[in-house]
């Protein structure tokens, strides 16, 4: 074999050597390994030696004894399962081995496996930095999620360093502001005129006439890439002012350099394997040589990979190699432009290698660019259904978007398929669309018609209609069993989720029970989740917390996998998991299984649960005093429920505007945000529902809550003291519990203290019972007062030491709120203050009585932390306060603030 030309040899798209580029790159790198900030982002387009720098800068930490890992990301890992399997691995890499304790295991979920690797990178003792590279990749709010996670929950000494073309959805504004993030960009990446002269310098070339460089250096605008390749064109070319002028920098212009100057020295058998092996996201020598039989493929490849050239190796694999995406892409063009005919064949070769080595994913993909599409029906027979139950679904859906979709129609089980991938990639809407053109209404297939009932029930259940989908799924039970275990067990969970959503409870463990019997081991673990999921919500809905949570528990441990039935099952059960822990008042927690759980609900459009989560993570953002966070989170929410056409999703963020408005003082706004929170029509059949996300939640209760905290509490107590009976009877505990403590703050506004704290009581017995917090905390100061007030008035040797330690923990996470005062009735008059506040202290107050934390205060006002505490002081002093509460108080009375 030839040897490779030169031209190839020196063309290399991995670091140049360090002596050329480290002289330019200090000072980033200095930045990247001596910030104290949380995340470094590289971003900028190819070519400007993002992986370069990051990879420069790992050595860099290395030698001076900062453990790294390192992640370079492709789309599979837009699966959150497999993203934390690498990053574990990650942390390995970074871990003495005494501190490396891998998490979870076979059988742990998803989102415990999350948790714990959490909780492992928290704790680890020693400065280090985590590299991921190519994070452009990412789509799934899943692994965005996590990420944001892994950044929240690093230790001091800890960095991220994300390399992306671009910007990922990770709040850095947030980070900006706190000066946790160091954002390396395409123009911090450029070559500046003396780093081009040095550049070249170290290159060794020839020197370059100063106008020259100047003239090269402006077309390329200190684009590296253009900057390398052109260095070594001048190499070669004795007229180098023609070169130069000539040279535009452009990504044309490089394809054209590496078609003349690279790719036409080339032996031919070199020159034939590029070509040919550029259709391949992967190259090994087996492979290569299934595209060119008879061609010495594993000399070649040994010899590229010995230079170093185009080459980058796959960690983790070896003899397994990608080309680098700049001459990936130009690869691919040159093979169409020269030698079209021969792509089909190619990528029949590798489709049916990868079928020899059981790799059927690949195959497809090779089948469908080839053209062969009745080999990829053949593959798509055997395998959709499996891709679909683990949770292949964007996958599936591309699949099924490339191939004729008159053919589609010969195969009506891919069809259904190809409906489930719709449903959960583009939304019900688009599956409901395409059901209608498919006709598969009228098929007389046994599993083509359970797969056609379940569609259409979970497509009307996932838009909120809930009444049409639990009588699609109740008609069609008659068709069980089928020979599809998941059709069946789509049908069974539908119909019987609708039928504990409209209060049938004997029906939906009914339907369960019959599901466990009739599917056998098969779905057994699927469905043992369900069960206990549904279970759990009645007995939430029911009052019983400890009950529902347990349930909850054992549920989201059943799930495994990262499959479809996973993915739901974790969303379905650990979603409501975190809303247990939340009510226990665990914010810490339920934060950490919101943040993995939520995005899982929002990609499989579990409505109930967006709403619960979306609230949940408002309310904590509200109790840590991150006021603009918990008002951005209802603003997310009611824009999906707008894009997605669930007007529930928009109303409910509304009511709970309204309601943090309310807890802030401004009642006008607060009314309007209830008046526009969804219609009549809407509330009316929510009511007729047992929402977990409405139970307690609902224009009735935000108005009502309205009378009580700013109008007519009279009327209110009067209007509560009859919706109470009217939940005791129809069996909502949940609900009754929550318009008692209602019941109780309108009975105190209106001055009847003691029949408040009566009512009080009949609130506070059964939640201690069943540790309920949060359904007396998220109401704010008067539930704090009455609270205070309550434990002022009882005995612990009459209530009990478990009674009285639950009235010590609710005032406690009261915190400044619960001071001994009575619940005021009206305002009361002070004297005037000897000294005025300032503009900037009424603002800062005003701020403070909207539950600012004095974090969010210094990036609201952009001023330091002392320069708050000191205005607190100054505040305090002139009006006479000894706390924040009490000078939010007094200004209110004052008529300072609202």
């Amino acid at each position: 074999m030839k040897p490779l030309s030169p031209a190839l040899v020196a063309t290399k798209f991995s670091p140049p050597a360090a002596d050329e580029r480290q002289v330019a790159r200090d000072a980033l790198m200095d930045a990247m390994a001596d910030t104290k900030a949380r995340l470094v982002l590289v971003r900028a387009p190819a070519g400007f030696g993002k992986t370069t720098l990051m990879a420069q800068a790992r050595q860099k930490m290395e030698e001076a004894g900062v453990a790294t890992g390192w992640l370079t990301l492709d789309s599979a890992d837009n699966d959150p399962s497999r993203f934390l399997a690498y990053l574990d691995r990650a942390i390995d890499e970074l871990s003495p081995q005494e501190f490396s304790t891998r998490v979870g295991g076979a059988q742990a979920p998803m989102g415990e496996v999350a948790l714990e690797l959490m909780e492992r990178i928290s704790g680890l003792p020693f400065p280090f930095t985590i590299f991921l590279d190519e994070f452009e990749v990412i789509r799934s709010p899943g692994v965005v999620a996590l990420v944001a996670q892994l950044l929240e929950r690093l230790p001091g000494g800890a960095r991220l360093v994300i390399g992306s073309r671009s910007v990922p959805d990770l709040r850095l504004a947030r980070l900006r502001a706190s000066g946790q993030l160091v954002e390396i960009d395409a123009q911090k990446l450029r070559f500046s005129l003396d780093e081009t002269r040095r550049f070249f310098g170290a290159r060794g070339s020839q020197a370059l006439a100063s106008e020259h460089l100047d003239v090269l250096h402006a077309k390329t605008e200190g684009w590296v890439a253009a900057l390398w390749l052109a260095s070594l064109a001048l190499e070669r070319h004795q007229h180098r002012h023609e070169f130069i002028a000539a040279f535009s920098g452009t990504e044309e212009s490089l394809a054209e350099y590496l078609a003349e100057e690279v790719l036409a020295q080339q032996p031919p058998e070199v020159r034939r394997l590029l070509l040919s092996t550029s259709i391949l996201r992967e190259l090994s020598v087996s492979l290569c040589e299934a595209l060119l039989p008879g061609a010495d493929a594993g000399g070649i490849l040994r010899q590229l990979a010995s230079a170093n050239v185009f080459l980058i190796p796959i960690e983790g694999r070896p003899g397994h190699w990608r080309y680098h995406s700049l001459f990936s892409s130009f690869l691919r063009g040159q093979l169409q432009r020269e030698i079209p005919q021969s792509v089909p064949g190619l990528h029949l070769a590798a489709a049916h290698w990868f079928i020899a080595q059981e790799r059927p994913v690949p195959a497809v993909d090779h089948f469908i660019a080839a053209g062969a599409v009745d080999e990829a029906f053949g593959v798509l027979q055997h395998q959709a259904m499996p891709l679909l139950m683990q949770g292949r679904l964007r996958l599936l859906t591309r699949w099924f978007d490339a191939l004729p979709q008159d053919r589609l129609k010969e195969h009506p089980l891919l069809q259904v398929t190809y409906l489930w991938s719709t449903c959960f990639t583009r939304g019900p809407q688009a599956s409901l669309a395409m059901m209608r053109t498919a006709g598969l209404e009228h098929s007389t297939d046994p599993e083509v018609k359970v797969h056609v009932a379940a569609l259409q029930a979970s497509m009307l259940a996932l838009l909120d209609q809930w009444e049409e989908a639990h009588a699609i799924g109740s008609r069609s039970l008659h068709l069980l069993p089928s020979t599809s275990v998941f059709a069946n067990a789509a049908l069974v969970n539908v119909t019987a989720n609708g039928a504990a959503m409209l209060g049938q409870f004997p029906e939906a463990r009914g339907l369960l029970e019959r599901a466990r019997q009739s599917q056998g081991q098969a779905a057994s673990a699927f469905h043992r989740m369900y069960s206990e999921t549904i279970e759990g919500m009645i007995d939430m809905l029911e009052g019983r917390l400890l009950q529902a949570r347990a349930r909850f528990r054992l549920a989201v441990q059943t799930t495994q996998g990262s499959g479809l039935d996973a993915a739901q099952g974790n969303a379905w059960a650990g979603l409501l998991y975190a809303a247990s822990v939340y009510e226990a008042d665990d914010l810490r927690q339920a934060k950490r299984l919101l943040q993995v759980y939520l995005p899982m609900a929002r990609d499989v459009w579990l409505s109930d649960h967006i709403v619960l989560g979306y609230r949940m993570l408002s309310r904590i953002a509200f109790a840590e005093g991150e006021i603009d966070h918990a008002f951005q989170g209802l603003s997310e929410l009611e824009y999906l429920g707008h894009e997605r056409q669930l007007p529930r999703l928009a109303a409910a963020a509304r009511l709970e505007r309204a309601r943090m408005l309310l807890l802030q003082g401004h009642h006008d706004a607060a009314s309007e945000e209830l008046r526009t929170a969804g219609t009549v029509e809407m509330w009316r059949q929510v009511g007729a529902r047992h929402h977990l996300g409405h139970d307690w939640e609902d224009p009735e209760i935000g108005q009502l809550r309205w009378q009580v905290l700013a109008g007519d509490p009279r009327k209110a107590a009067a209007s509560l003291e009859h919706l109470v009976t009217q939940a005791g009877r129809g069996g909502r505990v949940r609900r009754a519990l929550k318009l008692h403590l209602l019941h109780a703050m309108a009975l105190a506004r209106s001055g009847d203290e003691d029949q408040a704290q009566e009512a009080l009581m009949r609130v506070l017995q059964p939640a201690c019972a069943e540790g309920a917090m949060r359904l007396v905390l998220d109401e704010g100061e008067v539930a704090a007062r009455l609270v205070t007030q309550a434990q002022a008035r009882v005995e612990p040797s009459q209530v009990g030491p478990i009674f009285a330690d639950y009235l010590q923990r609710l005032r406690s996470a009261f915190g400044a709120l619960a001071v001994e005062e009575p619940v005021p009735a009206a305002p009361v008059q002070l004297p005037p203050m000897m000294e005025p506040l300032t503009p900037k202290e009424i603002r800062l107050l005003q701020l403070l009585a909207e539950g600012y934390s004095n974090r969010a205060l210094t990036e609201k006002l952009f001023v330091s932390d002392s320069t708050v505490r000191t205005h607190l002081r100054n505040i305090n002093g002139k009006l006479g306060a000894n706390n924040r509460t009490q000078a939010v108080a007094m200004a209110r009375r004052l008529g300072l603030i609202r």
